[in-house]
């Protein structure tokens, strides 16, 4: 459990691994991202991506599972008070197998709320071939040490 005085500018974590299904490809395309490049085969060698791809949020999805599941651990959980950037520069594939590198850029008190504090945060997430295939700065709320 990590509270603010924890936390250093410069400290990486990072995650094990977790492959990427087809079927959980199109199933999660089905219900939030339906689009042809995102469910069929045919349809998606037509596209840009050139095959299929998993939708983005999708691999939003993943990424935030393998963060909760990281060496990273905040006293009250991964809690996010927004984005500054999240990209998504390679497509994630059937079979990729995605792991994810954290690294704090920022970390300081709150200016209106002396229990906690913000960090920034870069979090890459790679596949076996070491692409990034997101990558988000978010700005987290961490608790400071008690008393």
């Amino acid at each position: 459990m990590l509270f603010l005085e924890d936390i250093t500018v410069g400290q990486i974590f990072r995650s094990g691994r977790m492959q990427v299904d087809q079927e959980r490809i199109k199933t999660f395309a089905t219900e939030f991202d339906p689009q042809p490049f995102h469910l069929d085969e045919t349809a998606a060698q037509d596209s840009i991506f050139r095959g299929l791809a998993a939708s983005g949020w999708h691999t939003a999805a993943i990424t935030m599972r393998l963060l909760v599941e990281s060496e990273f651990k905040p006293a009250d959980g991964i809690i996010g008070a927004g984005f500054d950037e999240l990209r998504w520069p390679h497509p994630v594939r059937p079979g990729d197998e995605l792991r994810v590198e954290s690294e704090v850029l920022d970390a300081r008190p709150s200016k209106s709320r002396p229990d906690q504090g913000l960090i920034k945060v870069r979090a890459t997430t790679l596949n076996q071939d070491d692409e990034a295939v997101q990558v988000f700065i978010g700005n987290l709320v961490v608790p400071r040490r008690p008393g």
